[in-house]
């Protein structure tokens, strides 16, 4: 396995790592601290397992006052820390560097209210996605996003990553349903961000930690928006010959001003794929698979069935059906839902890309990924929310054949590179963390990416809070802060300086 390229490790801070162990477990007592080398094999790495590295020690914490004085400690002594939830990440954002504290919240693991009333629910960050959903569920309510992962994701890796799912068209990101948040900075300040309140003024700061990446502070408790499960919903199994006229009629069904629950789109080595592994009644004999949830009154999703049954049919469906009960709809979502795993049956390795594009350029997006499949040598499989236009291209590849693994990153960096040149982004909701740093130039100009760096500089002008990602240069705060001064005149005299 390989391990992309990282900050320096810090031979002071390695020197003192005995101490800085004890000092650990003084601060957090019992079993809350792993410095083992056979121990910290389990957090080596998070989704993206490609790459790994140990880290210099782990610590659990179990409150919130442990968290901010771990974030003091080491902000006084410039250690690193890399903050992590469930390790579900895709995009290497947990990868632990081998300097630094690895700061794990998943014993933050408890719903510290359920508010029907105002349709809110406190939670601490370690509680899984599909915990929230089950905690209110007997009362009629559910959480809305729902990522593929979210029996096992954390509630405060989604807002690190802004993650969505498969219902994401209709109800929204994270960013789309979380009220307030509770956080600790680097300093070991604890501050709060929002509440139950629908907005704050001033500036969107919590806006800004959503998908921030674990690069300006740690979340320590979550505050997000239920909603009550519709009246009915039910979901279309659409077979299509080509991926092109699957992705023209999700380009139709939108723009009709049709906004199903969630419509995501699969082609045939999925289709088979999860078919074989969930056996979900998916057709077998097409090239491409719709599946649109219609959700609200009866009456209403009635009527919008016809309208997507139509529009389907122009586009030359050759199979549809819909669910008929609530075992049948959850089955259609089974086997997209399980997708991932299933291919993971059909091939050593894969490699889940993450890219998102304008919606009418799904079929031009869909041949560009054939040829280079073609180029590279390498098949690869099409799972995404179609929707919104978010890829997740599988990349199927045999680690144990050299240089496959370097081929499965190339392909997939043209992937990505394909959807920035059509009007699209890097990422979707896995985010960008190591795997993605380095094409961020391929989006973002120079002059962007340093404003960004002065963003993260503003909550820590040290980098010590997950370094090494997001950002392909790592600079110096002081760096950005240099004045270019012309002929004694410095830049808009006017302006007061502070």
């Amino acid at each position: 396995m390989s391990t992309p390229r990282m900050p320096e490790l810090n031979a002071a801070t390695l020197e003192r790592r005995e101490e800085i162990v004890a000092d650990m477990r003084i601060i957090v007592p019992g079993e809350g601290v792993v410095e083992s080398e056979a121990e910290m094999r389990a957090f080596e790495s998070d989704g993206l397992t490609a790459y790994r590295q140990l880290p210099m020690v782990v610590v659990l914490p179990e409150t919130v006052a442990q968290v901010s004085r771990i974030l003091k400690y080491c902000h006084e002594r410039n250690i690193r820390v890399v903050p992590r939830g469930s390790g579900t990440s895709l995009s290497g954002g947990a990868l632990p560097l081998g300097d630094a504290v690895l700061l794990v919240m998943s014993r933050f693991n408890r719903i510290l209210e359920i508010d029907f009333a105002n349709r809110a629910v406190v939670a601490q960050p370690g509680v899984t996605n599909l915990g929230i959903t089950r905690a209110v569920e007997h009362e009629g309510f559910y959480y809305a996003p729902d990522p593929s992962s979210q029996i096992a994701c954390s509630i405060g890796g989604n807002v690190a990553e802004n993650s969505g799912g498969v219902h994401c068209l209709k109800y929204g990101l994270t960013a789309n349903n979380i009220l307030g948040v509770e956080m600790v900075l680097m300093t070991g300040e604890v501050i709060r961000l929002g509440g139950k309140h629908l907005d704050a003024e001033g500036y969107d700061l919590l806006g800004l930690m959503t998908g921030s990446e674990g690069l300006l502070g740690v979340v320590t408790e979550v505050t997000v928006r239920i909603l009550r499960k519709p009246e009915t919903a039910r979901a279309m199994l659409i077979g299509f010959p080509s991926s092109e006229q699957a992705g023209q009629c999700v380009a139709e069904i939108i723009a009709a001003g049709i906004v199903p629950a969630g419509m995501e789109m699969m082609d045939r080595p999925a289709i088979h794929a999860a078919e074989d592994f969930v056996h979900a009644g998916y057709p077998l004999d097409v090239e491409a698979l719709l599946i649109v949830e219609l959700d609200g009154p009866q009456a209403e999703v009635d009527h919008l069935i016809e309208r997507v049954g139509e529009i389907a049919r122009r586009n030359g469906a050759t199979t549809s059906r819909v669910s008929n009960s609530e075992e049948e709809r959850a089955a259609f979502w089974a086997g997209r839902k399980a997708a991932f795993p299933a291919v993971g049956r059909i091939s050593p390795d894969y490699y889940c890309m993450d890219g998102t594009i304008p919606r009418k350029e799904l079929p031009r997006v869909l041949a560009g990924m054939r040829t280079l499949s073609e180029k590279y040598g390498l098949r690869v499989a099409n799972v995404f929310h179609a929707g919104d236009g978010n890829l997740h291209p599988l990349i199927l590849y045999d680690a144990n054949k050299p240089g496959e693994l370097e081929k499965a990153e190339a392909f997939g960096a043209d992937i990505l590179r394909l959807c920035v040149r059509v009007g699209g982004v890097l990422t979707g909701e896995h985010g960008v963390g190591v795997e993605k740093r380095d094409l961020m130039p391929e989006m973002f100009t120079e002059e962007d990416l340093n404003q960004q760096m002065r963003v993260k500089c503003a909550f820590d002008p040290n980098h010590l809070l997950n370094p090494g990602k997001m950002f392909p240069q790592l600079h110096r705060c002081a760096e950005l802060g240099r004045m270019h001064i012309h002929r004694g005149q410095m830049p808009f005299p006017d302006l007061e300086r502070f």
